[in-house]
Formats: structure tokens, C-alpha cells, sequence
């Protein structure tokens, strides 16, 4: 099947009703996808003191955010080199098989970052979580096999959900756990404990990925169309459906991804969807660290367990906020309305952080200015969030068929993974440095970021209109 840059979107004019969800499948696509966050997010609220216990910045607090940086992006850069592979292979070996891999070195690596004593040790185990996970983009493949464009934006709005209640799950019992011989020495008096600190929060991860292996393995049924039996397909999508997998006996092999990028309207949301990704991951990784950064130099000096507390009040509150109105907003004003407007959200995140600054330096202390501006801004940051449900029905949308889901997912995945990988590690370091040189006071990394958000802000105006009968 030949592609060019006029190739149209996924559509079905005869889908005027809305198609039931598929529950039970989607709902265990989204279990998996809860993996993810508890893998991933756990980390944050101890990894600056971490890296400050391991001792590589020779106690200059300064140099932090180089190194906490470091190991925020492994899992980034990692995954972004493998991630085209797996989602490639989904399309010619079922999503399942990719998805169990992906889960089985997600447990392993977690339990190699408990057991790290050595910087070193703690790059090698985010390095194996990335390489062998594809499970966002496969899972995303999935629910794009189960769908079709009438219940399309409701299911992936889904996924900011789920990925807030891990979120809100993952810092708290991450920041919870830390160093459980202070906290509940009657329990873990062990010198097991005191010379791995962390374990326990790596060990509850693992563990609910491993469950969460043996639960897809016992119940997901295999989506992928060619892998599937046509009277099975039949009967869980149903015929408008079906319609849409094959319409007028279209060719049923993947795309070739070098037709793929050639594809204009193929890697414009792929474009965005990266671009997103680098500055909203660099704003995950950059918040906690300048929560813990110590007053003086320019932060809010705030514990391990209070920055955990609060990433988790945001992610509850953010998981109720995509519930109550981001398929609403969707249905109601459109896809492309609804992300411009949730990306235009970072020019005033931006702004608290010096103004938390200037307050902290002025009041000596962290008020009630401070968690006014907090809540403000996480408030903000939910809004952000509907642009990620909007962006994976664009790249949806874009494919060519179904077959190919896994392949531009992958390619959308690869390239959302080294925005992430370079966000974390770019924008702390970038702090760190500005803090160290004092960089236009200070502030060299608002000024970077305020220059992305614009590009993305001109990069989402691109984005064409889905009509309504093709959503």
C-alpha cells in the first residue's frame, strides 16, 4: 500500500454510533500501563538525596541535579533505542510476547536499583528497564486494535488516568519507604536495611510488576488483527469495527517505516507528541529537585517526604480532573482546540518557579504564598496533561492501517523517549548550572524552557481538524 503526504487519516464515515468500550481488554491494558508509572515515578523523591548519600559530588550540593539528571534519562535513552524494535515486532509477532518481556526486565532492573550501592550500578540497572521495555507504545498499539474511531478518544483518555493514580501511588510509597530503619526501626533493624536504604521502595515496584506479568499472561487475549481469529474478532469488535481494519481489501502488512517518515501527516503529530514529552518530562524531573534544592541556593529545601506527599496529592487531584473533563472537552470542542489550548498551560508553570524564588528569599521561610503558588501551579500542570489523551488519538488516527499501529506507535515512542531522555537531564543540569554560574540570575533555564513552550505552542497550530463523524 503506497503512502504520500496526502495519505488521510484512520476513518470510517459510516461510524455514527458510538462503539461500547471493550472493558475487560482495555482494562487490563491499563493495568499494564499502571506498571509504568510505579517503575518509573518511584524514584523521584529520593533520588537527590540518594546521589548525595553515594557521595559522587564530593558534598557540593550544587552538582545534584548533573547526576540525578543522569539517572532520570537512562530509562529514557535506553527505551528510545529499543522502542521501534519491540513496537516493529508487535506488528509481525502479536503485542502479548513484547508486552511480557517488557514487564519481566521492568521487575529485574527494579530490584538491581534496590540492591545499587555504586553510581555506576544504578546506570546499568535504568539501562535494562529502558532496553527491554516497548510497553507504552505496544500498549497504546492495543487499545488502537480494540477501538475504532467512535470510542477512540474516550479510551485513551483513559491513560492519563491511570498514569496519575501510579503517579500519585509511586512517589508516595517511593518517598514513603525510603530508609524504613528510621522510620520503623522495630521492623527493619536489620543491617540489611541501613546499607540498602531504598530497597524496600524498589522491592514494592518489582513486586507489582511481576504480579502484574503473571495477571497478562493468565488473561489478555492478543489483539493484533492478522494474529487473531476472524470470528473472534468479529464478535468483541463487531462489524463498524471490522469495517475499519480492512476497508475495500486494503493491504493488511505493515507500512515500511521509511515510507512512514516521509509521511507528512504522519510525523506531524508524532512531532508534537515529542516535543510535548521534552518539556513536560523536564518539568517532572526539574520539579522535585527544586522542591529539595536547599533555600539558599535557590529552591524551597523541602524533605524527601513532603515532595512525595505532594506529587502525590497532584496526581490524585490530576487523575479526578482528567475524569471530570478531558473527554468532555474533547467531545466538545475537538481534539486540535482542546491540545492547543492545554499546552499554552506551561507559559504560566514557568513563571512560579522564580517567583517561588523571590518569595522564599524574601520571607526566609516556605508560607503560605509558597503552597498557594504550588497548588497553582500543579493545577496548571493537570491542564497539560489532556494534551497527551488528544495526541495519542492523533497518532492513532495517522496510521495509515491497523497493522501498522505498533510501527508508528514505536516511532511516535522513540521519539517522545530521547525528548525524555534529554528533559531530565537537560533542564536539572541546566539549573544546576545556571545556579553555579549564576546565569542570568539564575534563571537561564526558564528562559530555555519559555522558548520551547513557544515552538511547541506554533508546532500544535499545525495539527489538522478531526471531523466529527471520524472520531
Amino acid at each position: 500500500m503506497a503512502t504520500d503526504e496526502s495519505t488521510p487519516l484512520l476513518e470510517n464515515s459510516q461510524a455514527k454510533t458510538k462503539t461500547p468500550l471493550p472493558k475487560t481488554q482495555l482494562g487490563l491494558t491499563l493495568f499494564v500501563l499502571f506498571s509504568e508509572p510505579m517503575s518509573s515515578l518511584y524514584i523521584f523523591p529520593f533520588i537527590n538525596q540518594l546521589i548525595r548519600e553515594l557521595g559522587v559530588t564530593g558534598g557540593d550540593d550544587r552538582k545534584i541535579g548533573y547526576y540525578a539528571g543522569v539517572i532520570e534519562s537512562l530509562f529514557f535513552a535506553t527505551q528510545a533505542l529499543t522502542v521501534l524494535c519491540w513496537s516493529r515486532l508487535s506488528d509481525h509477532v502479536g503485542r502479548k510476547p513484547v508486552l511480557l518481556v517488557g514487564l519481566a526486565g521492568l521487575s529485574v532492573s527494579n530490584l538491581c536499583f534496590g540492591l545499587s550501592r555504586e553510581f555506576w550500578a544504578l546506570v546499568a540497572s535504568r539501562c535494562i528497564a529502558g532496553a527491554l521495555n516497548g510497553n507504552v507504545s505496544v500498549m497504546k498499539s492495543i487499545i488502537g486494535d480494540i477501538t475504532d474511531t467512535t470510542n477512540m478518544a474516550r479510551a485513551f483518555a483513559l491513560i492519563p488516568i491511570v498514569f496519575s493514580v501510579g503517579a500519585s501511588i509511586a512517589p508516595l510509597f517511593g518517598g514513603g519507604l525510603a530508609k524504613p530503619h528510621d522510620r520503623w526501626p522495630e521492623l527493619f533493624s536489620g543491617s540489611f536495611w541501613v546499607q540498602y536504604p531504598y530497597f524496600l521502595s524498589s522491592a514494592v515496584s518489582a513486586s507489582f510488576t511481576a504480579f502484574s506479568f503473571f495477571i497478562i499472561a493468565l488473561f489478555l487475549k492478543e489483539s493484533l488483527p492478522s494474529k487473531r481469529r476472524g470470528k473472534e474478532l468479529q464478535l468483541e469488535r463487531g462489524s463498524i469495527g471490522s469495517q475499519v481494519d480492512t476497508p475495500g481489501g486494503e493491504d493488511t502488512s505493515p507500512i515500511p517505516i521509511r515510507t512512514l517518515l516521509k509521511t507528512y501527516s504522519v510525523m506531524l503529530p508524532i512531532a508534537n507528541y515529542g516535543l510535548l514529552g521534552l518539556v513536560d518530562n523536564g518539568f517532572f524531573a526539574f520539579v522535585p529537585l527544586f522542591y529539595a534544592t536547599p533555600v539558599e541556593i535557590g529552591g524551597l529545601g523541602l524533605t524527601p517526604f513532603t515532595i512525595g506527599v505532594i506529587m502525590m496529592v497532584f496526581s490524585v487531584g490530576n487523575g479526578f480532573f482528567q475524569v471530570s473533563f478531558t473527554a468532555r472537552a474533547i467531545e466538545h470542542f475537538g481534539e486540535r482546540r482542546v491540545f492547543c489550548s492545554a499546552v499554552l498551560a506551561f507559559f504560566p508553570i514557568i513563571a512560579t518557579f522564580p517567583a517561588m524564588s523571590w518569595i522564599v528569599e524574601v520571607q526566609k521561610e516556605v508560607g503560605l504564598a509558597i503552597w498557594v503558588i504550588i497548588s497553582v501551579q500543579l493545577l496548571l500542570w493537570a491542564v497539560v496533561d489532556m494534551a497527551y489523551a488528544v495526541i495519542f488519538v492523533f497518532v492513532t488516527r495517522a496510521s495509515p492501517n491497523k497493522h501498522s499501529l505498533g510501527t508508528m506507535n514505536g516511532l511516535s515512542q522513540t521519539t517522545t523517549s530521547i525528548a525524555r531522555a534529554m528533559g531530565p537531564a537537560t533542564f536539572t543540569s541546566m539549573f544546576a548550572f545556571s545556579k553555579e554560574s549564576n546565569l542570568l540570575g539564575g534563571n537561564l533555564v526558564y528562559v530555555v524552557l519559555l522558548i520551547l513552550s513557544c515552538l511547541l505552542v506554533s508546532l500544535s497550530r499545525r495539527l489538522p481538524e478531526l471531523s466529527r463523524d471520524k472520531r
